[in-house]
């Protein structure tokens, strides 16, 4: 028995007449009533008893009607899901996150993309970007957003904003009344870097930045996420160099100023996904990442 035979089946047991069921269904009467004997053999039973005024349901058509109704509904719904799913309408998206990426800009993506496919179920992982590119790979992961990614094979690494740089203070440290501050100004300052990985990062950077402007770098912590950076510097152990989505985490006691460097001005941010993904929930996502990317609505951040 299939669907159309359950359809058949319950435009004749609704409308206990041939005649009615068969203009309902937009056919024949002969085509149906042999539809509907052959139903019968098939289930070596009679479903409906013939009468001069139409049919009457027998006990195992009774039967049969009290649930093809639910079969009919659940392939509906299955119908509906599947057409939904391939329209990237529900399912899951899976999204590597780190440190100050979920201070501003990626929450912002995800909050749009929850507001435009609402039933698509949203789970975030806080990982390291080699924890989100061995996600990638063994497909635990959808997406991932991390800075300075080197080239993967069978993954596309896609820089899609640029974040200027700020550097954080003790509200009362000298430097705080400066509009800006110059790199050379943090020589022999004890400054707090992050994150402390093996994987190349903000802090080989601005190590690096501290060398090429022959800037004395004294290194007072090494941590690993910015949040820890932050609230150190908020205690007096430093300065710290950090993005500018870090100043949305307002800690009292702490002052950002932007950094003036001509080594060390800004920070991408990039996407992270498998080449050749087929998921329309992803490539549905990925539309409002190049979006936002196209047009992005932060203060002082700007696309690649």
């Amino acid at each position: 028995m299939d669907l159309r035979d359950m359809r058949y089946f319950l435009a004749v047991a609704e409308e206990r007449n041939f005649g009615r069921a068969a203009e309902r269904l937009h056919m024949a009467q002969p085509p149906l009533s042999r539809q509907i004997r052959a139903l019968e053999e098939e289930l070596d039973t009679v479903l409906f008893l013939r009468t001069p005024k139409g049919v009457e349901l027998t006990e195992a058509g009774q039967t049969l009607l009290d649930e093809v109704p639910n079969l009919l509904a659940l392939a509906q719904r299955a119908r509906d899901r599947t057409k939904r799913a391939g329209q990237g309408l529900i399912g899951q998206l899976d999204v590597g996150l780190f440190g100050s990426g979920v201070l501003d800009v990626i929450p912002r993506m995800l909050a749009r993309f929850h507001a435009e496919r609402p039933e698509v179920k949203i789970k975030l992982h806080n990982l390291t970007k080699a924890e989100q590119l061995q996600a990638l790979h063994e497909r635990r992961l959808s997406v991932g957003f991390n800075r300075l990614v080197p080239q993967e094979d069978g993954l596309v690494i896609e820089p899609i904003l640029r974040e200027p740089l700020v550097v954080a203070m003790p509200d009362g440290h000298p430097l705080a009344v400066r509009p800006s501050i110059p790199l050379s100004e943090l020589d022999g300052l004890p400054m707090i870097l992050y994150p402390n990985i093996p994987m190349r990062g903000l802090a080989q950077e601005i190590v690096e930045a501290f060398r090429a402007e022959a800037v004395a770098l004294r290194v007072e912590q090494e941590v690993e996420d910015v949040l820890t950076a932050v609230a150190l510097v908020a205690s007096g152990f430093g300065l710290a160099i950090t993005t500018q989505s870090a100043t949305s985490l307002r800690l009292p006691g702490v002052a950002f100023r932007p950094l003036a460097s001509r080594h060390l001005r800004s920070v991408e941010l990039s996407c992270l996904y498998r080449r050749g993904d087929a998921s329309p929930v992803l490539a549905a996502f990925l539309e409002v990442v190049h979006d936002f990317a196209r047009n992005p609505s932060a203060k002082g951040v700007r696309s690649v």
